[in-house]
């Protein structure tokens, strides 16, 4: 992480010190950096040059902040969205319409007509059902939607079960051997422009032979929806490409991904789509915490920190590993359990990890924590929602808003029977 690095003793987000930024906005909270952004952004697109024709999208799922999205669309990046809310957040940042690709296998009808009146360049349909539903609505506004297959190629990612998408078991795409018919009768529906194929078998892949594996299935069915009559444009390879969150990992590079696609899809003759949202964010990012107790513990003592699960979950959720550091570390060290506030013996990051010294009112940070974080973020336990700052060299701005348990209570409301209940009386004692 070039851009959160130790400057004078203390770690900066670019040119502004953490301590400043917890100073003025409190912690826990996000702070992303535009450097970072722009440069992985403008890495994954190098490593792409082979390729003659291609479309990026960036997975909004990933971090759907206002501004992180302004910046990719500047870079010439479109939108990857799963949802309505991540077409508003896509379209307020200046995402052109005609580069949102629509993915995701619950899609309502609203959703899709949403989609449909807003223009979106493309739909990833799930099902035959909802391409059949899409037809429909595309036939009533006297337009045709453009959309392509998604297939379930039944390829292990050999990555983290919740995260892969791409074996016969999980809910994604249709199987490999029923694509060609559903193929067939989807291309008849008037209200449909379909274009290609959709593949996408999983997240944080370490390894590129289980992608090989996947496109060269996806090859070798365009070659028979070509063969059948078909025309094929578009083949959307989604994302999945990872990267280290541990010191010493070592993951394929945009380049060598590039080389791989380009020499699998050489005689494809179709626009390539890739969808990278971990790949572009996740080192961008840190959440910023406050070390508020150290505790004692059984056989090591646990830091408790006033970040929790509720605002970074992938660690209770996968057992994911973030780095810990030390906004201003001393140079000891120590082994220790890491716990946030959040009522759960599973609210910890780390459990007997060696760490940069602490106590508390120290701050310390979480690293590669700019996808997957925020976006994640609750209010579990009525805690508040974590804010999200943008730093850009030595000036930095809070791109989200703390939403503050007071916020979150001044949105319930009591239903009118309550307001009139008068309060219950007091039992009498017996005589």
């Amino acid at each position: 992480m070039l851009y959160f690095s130790n400057r004078h003793g203390a770690l900066h987000a670019e040119g502004v010190p953490l301590a400043t930024i917890a100073a003025r906005v409190g912690t826990p909270a996000y702070v992303y950096s535009t450097a970072a952004l722009q440069a992985s952004a403008r890495a994954f697109r190098a490593g792409l040059a082979p390729i003659p024709r291609k479309q990026l999208a960036f997975a909004v799922k990933a971090n759907p902040n206002l501004a992180v999205l302004r910046l990719l669309a500047e870079e010439g990046y479109g939108a990857d969205i799963v949802s309505g809310g991540e077409l508003l957040h896509a379209l307020a940042a200046g995402m052109p319409a005609a580069g949102i690709v629509f993915s995701g296998v619950g899609k309502t009808r609203a959703e899709l007509a949403a989609a449909l009146d807003a223009g979106i360049g493309q739909f990833n349909l799930e099902l035959e059902e909802e391409g059949v539903v899409l037809a429909a609505l595309a036939r009533a506004r006297g337009t045709r939607a453009p959309a392509v297959l998604r297939v379930n190629p039944d390829i292990d990612a050999g990555t983290h079960a919740k995260i892969s998408t791409g074996r016969r078991q999980n809910k994604f795409g249709v199987a490999l051997a029923n694509a060609a018919a559903i193929y067939a009768r989807l291309a008849m529906l008037d209200g449909l422009e379909l274009r290609g194929i959709a593949i996408h078998i999983g997240s944080q892949l370490a390894d590129l032979a289980p992608l090989e594996a996947a496109y060269a299935r996806v090859g070798a069915l365009v070659a028979a929806l070509r063969a059948a009559g078909h025309r094929i444009s578009h083949v959307d390879l989604g994302g999945g490409l990872g990267l280290a969150y541990r010191p010493g990992e070592v993951f394929p590079t945009p380049a060598a991904y590039g080389a791989m696609v380009a020499r699998v899809t050489h005689d494809w003759d179709v626009t390539l789509m890739f969808e990278p949202g971990r790949f572009i964010a996740a080192d961008a990012g840190v959440l910023l915490t406050e070390i508020l107790w150290v505790k004692p513990g059984a056989v090591h003592p646990y830091v408790i920190v006033d970040a929790a699960m509720n605002d970074l979950a992938r660690p209770a959720l996968y057992d994911a590993f973030h780095d810990f550091a030390a906004v201003r570390p001393t140079g000891a060290r120590m082994t220790a359990n890491i716990a946030g506030p959040v009522c759960e013996s599973g609210d910890t990051f780390a459990m007997g990890r060696e760490i940069d010294a602490v106590r508390a009112g120290d701050l310390a940070i979480f690293r590669t924590a700019g996808a997957y974080g925020a976006t994640m973020a609750s209010t579990y336990n009525c805690r508040a929602l974590v804010p999200e700052v943008l730093v850009d060299g030595d000036r930095f701005a809070i791109v989200a808003d703390r939403v503050t348990p007071a916020a979150k209570l001044a949105s319930q409301h009591l239903p009118s029977w309550m307001n009139s209940v008068e309060p219950a009386a007091s039992p009498r004692r017996a005589a």
